[in-house]
């Protein structure tokens, strides 16, 4: 089936499941990545291992940021151009887009290897976890760029169809990291170093696969590997993909005010629980973060075509689907809470306080799901300065006030931390729906001017 036919006329649910379904299994790999790790040396090295892989994690998350950036961004304005059968458009954005994918991450890579000690210490590092945080970092540098520039292509192919690629080549990487972090780790006794090794060595090769893949498509769009950047076109890439930029460095940015914050009040151990939760809660997001992403592209090519009944309908089946779906994963992890975090450590009083901690930041976790899918919603229809202003809501404006408030003003503590999770769902959650509605608005009269300008033109015929 054809572009046109695939996103302008194929049944809503079966599109987003043939979608949603792939690049929520990207998600998933991607987030396996730093928690086998995580689970490795865990169970090897100990807790000062998991805290000098926490420290780092913010790095990671920014390096992840930029590349979904751009992958977002160039998807989003590919597809548009897909819509309006734009194909010389459409070969300059996946020019450029490549150009601005790699240009940052080259740029990114030096900054953290001259500045890694100093970076490390800002982000709350201690003298005694310093050493292992910097053999971790400048290892996994290196293959966090080429895993940004997977997501790029990986986002491509989806935009075009095929949801294939990006399943093997993540699963490629991921299988690849652990049976090098088995030998490196549990056999070679290497600790966080091999773990590092292991995870770079894994994105090196899951991109090597899907660059061979992205080649078949510079082909067909009769392009060269040259350098690009064209203001026009790269800055509606920015301006579109900083929205989902902001998604993924806030995660890294809000775990810099709270390890400080729970470094100031229960110590190295506050930075381990936060660790240990923040890996299971991540798995959380995976699936309305993937019904969403699913449902971008859609709406894009649909905005392109200006199709607004099916926007609606798209609209409507993603935010019920997504919220199904989530609810599901919330009640699972709320039962199993202390298997799963058992995953990681072994210490009892540990577990308990994670366990604890766990079951108050997920409180009311699924109605989030309106609040990232208006994200996504606004990012398709290049509607960037909305977009960015729901992203930043929910950890910037709301979370880390909050957190901060909690735990300095009211003296809560680590409690104080915790709380403000709901807190700034519940917040965050109706101040998107209310947005929505604005814009559902517009949408409804959009849909019957289609409607009438379709029966004038039934009647003409």
């Amino acid at each position: 089936m054809s572009n046109n036919k695939l996103f302008g006329e194929e049944k809503i649910i079966k599109l987003l499941l043939r979608f949603s379904i792939p690049i929520i299994f990207s998600y998933l790999i991607t987030e396996l990545y730093n928690m086998v790790d995580t689970i490795f040396v865990g169970r090897e090295v100990g807790t000062s291992g998991i805290a000098a892989l926490v420290l780092v994690f913010p790095i990671q998350r920014i390096i992840f940021a930029l590349g979904t950036m751009v992958a977002v961004g160039t998807s989003t304005s590919f597809s548009r151009c897909n819509g309006r059968k734009d194909i010389e458009g459409s070969k300059k954005v996946l020019k450029n887009g490549f150009s601005l994918s790699y240009s940052i991450m080259i740029l990114l890579t030096i900054t953290v290897l001259l500045l890694g000690d100093r970076i490390l210490i800002i982000l709350g590092s201690s003298q005694n976890i310093l050493p292992l945080a910097k053999d971790y970092l400048y290892y996994i540098i290196f293959g966090s760029a080429f895993l940004s520039m997977t997501l790029f292509i990986s986002s491509i192919m989806i935009a075009l169809g095929n949801t294939k690629m990006s399943i093997v080549s993540t699963s490629i990487g991921a299988i690849t990291n652990i049976i090098i972090d088995f030998i490196l780790v549990t056999k070679l006794g290497m600790g966080v170093q091999g773990a590092a090794i292991a995870t770079a060595v894994s994105q090196v090769v899951g991109f090597t696969y899907a660059y061979y893949n992205y080649r078949k498509i510079m082909k067909e769009y009769n392009m060269d590997l040259g350098f690009e950047i064209d203001k026009k076109i790269a800055m509606p890439i920015i301006t579109v993909g900083i929205a989902a930029f902001v998604i993924e460095a806030e995660d890294g940015i809000l775990m810099v005010v709270l390890n400080n914050l729970l470094a100031s009040t229960i110590g190295d151990s506050g930075i381990v629980i936060l660790g240990i939760i923040s890996k299971v809660y991540m798995f959380l997001f995976i699936s309305m973060l993937g019904i969403a992403a699913a449902m971008q592209p859609i709406v894009a090519y649909n905005a392109g075509a200006k199709n607004y009944k099916r926007i609606k309908g798209v609209m409507y089946q993603t935010t019920k689907f997504a919220l199904i779906t989530s609810t599901i994963l919330w009640a699972t992890m709320m039962i199993f809470a202390p298997q799963l975090i058992g995953i990681f450590v072994t210490d009892t009083a540990i577990i308990a306080e994670s366990v604890i901690a766990f079951r108050i930041m997920i409180a009311v976790f699924p109605i989030v799901s309106i609040y990232y899918v208006s994200i996504y919603y606004f990012q398709a229809l290049g509607k960037a300065k909305t977009s960015l202003l729901v992203s930043v809501l929910r950890q910037l404006i709301i979370m880390i006030p909050v957190s901060i408030i909690m735990v300095k003003v009211f003296n809560l503590g680590a409690l104080g931390v915790w709380i403000s999770y709901p807190i700034s769902d519940i917040l965050s959650s109706v101040a998107s729906y209310m947005l929505i509605r604005s814009e559902g608005i517009e949408l409804n009269i959009a849909v019957r001017k289609q409607i009438e300008r379709e029966k004038l033109e039934g009647h003409l015929a």
